[in-house]
């Protein structure tokens, strides 16, 4: 299986740099060929798909994970082209709580791109694009700039970000929005939103960023979150859950709760 070769490589990486008391390391890409040819291991052939793997998709092999202390965990962050590192981050997983009761939308997504999404994360970008989720969300208007806008950072490489929008409030502060979508076994990264906001404080430097992710729930309900940098790490600011339905899936009462929220 891929994560069993991902595990052994990524895992040879590290006992080949860390010592007792390493907080960060860097390390190659081109330190994945070594590993798969002294471990007989055939080299994938997308090699970042090893460190989005650990990013987004799977826990860390127990060898690494092990070695962090109480309340931390290690983190694999961009560090350049072609470059990254191993960095002890404090403990954090950005998963939708359980129990919050969904808010009823009505549903505004074209039949034809229900019929003709192509992946699960595409569907949610559509859904949230043609629902104007980060308008309710948010409670701004936003439009959609870019999707899959591919740029390099210093001290970062390149890096994607899902989609960007831009928008402005009641008082006319603009802002821009990096939106990170994630579905089926993927989890939303602290890394990529440290990324996001990153990348328009740099490149839309006279807005005002506001970082939402957004992750489909097992019963096709969105979650979505606003988050923020505080004391370097990412955390989360306000977290809603949207059902998309049918306007007459709405009922009086409901809307009468909605009202007197």
């Amino acid at each position: 299986m891929p994560e069993n070769r991902y595990a052994g490589i990524i895992a040879a990486i590290f006992r080949s740099h860390y010592s007792t008391g390493d907080h960060e390391f860097l390390f190659d890409r081109e330190e994945f060929v070594k590993a798969a040819r002294a471990l007989r291991i055939k080299l994938p052939k997308n090699l970042g798909d090893i460190i989005y793997s650990f990013r987004y998709r799977a826990d860390l092999p127990k060898s690494i994970s092990q070695t962090a202390p109480k309340g931390m965990e290690w983190a694999i962050r961009a560090a350049g082209r072609g470059r990254y590192k191993f960095c002890l981050t404090k403990l954090n997983r950005i998963k939708p709580r359980e129990g919050m009761i969904p808010i009823k939308i009505p549903d505004s997504t074209p039949e034809i791109v229900n019929a003709y999404a192509l992946s699960d994360e595409q569907a949610l970008l559509a859904k949230v694009r043609y629902n104007r989720l980060v308008d309710i969300f948010l409670g701004i208007t936003a439009y959609s700039l870019q999707n899959h806008l591919r740029t390099t950072l210093k001290n970062v490489g390149q890096l994607e970000i899902d989609e960007l929008y831009v928008g402005v409030n009641k008082t006319g502060q603009q802002f821009v929005v990096p939106v990170q979508a994630k579905s089926g076994a993927d989890q939303l990264g602290p890394s990529q939103t440290e990324q996001d906001i990153a990348c328009c404080s740099q490149k839309f430097s006279k807005l005002t960023c506001r970082a939402v992710s957004a992750q489909f729930m097992k019963d096709s309900t969105i979650a979505m979150f606003e988050l923020a940098l505080a004391d370097g790490e990412v955390g989360i600011v306000e977290e809603r859950h949207y059902q998309l339905v049918p306007s007459g899936e709405i009922s009086e009462g409901e809307l009468k709760n909605y009202a007197s929220r």
